[in-house]
């Protein structure tokens, strides 16, 4: 049978007929985010598998996970590791449109 796929969004901001959403998982199942947001109409840009209709020019999708905070197996410490966006039109408009809800 199918198992439980949790996750949690809050939407951070929205250019044109995109959105950026904030998630985190509580479970991590295969493909969960791209599989869950396609059956709410909200397909990842360039994500061909899951329902956006046109790929990227470098054919990846538009899904970045700027944080990943587990438990250290050994040391059972809590790790957080933080990435940047890529350097691409559409991130960089988040970017920027996120620097200046903070900057005021």
């Amino acid at each position: 049978g199918s198992k439980e796929s949790i996750l949690n969004y809050k939407l951070k901001s929205k250019i044109d007929r995109y959105y950026c959403l904030e998630i985190e998982l509580e479970t991590g199942r295969h493909h969960q985010i791209r599989c869950q947001l396609s059956h709410m109409g909200w397909a990842i840009k360039g994500d061909l598998k899951y329902g956006y209709p046109r790929s990227n020019p470098d054919a990846g999708i538009h899904l970045h996970a700027w944080r990943i905070t587990f438990i250290h197996p050994v040391k059972k410490e809590k790790i957080s590791i933080e990435a940047d966006t890529p350097d691409e039109v559409v991130w960089n408009a988040f970017s920027k449109q996120q620097d200046r809800t903070t900057s005021d």
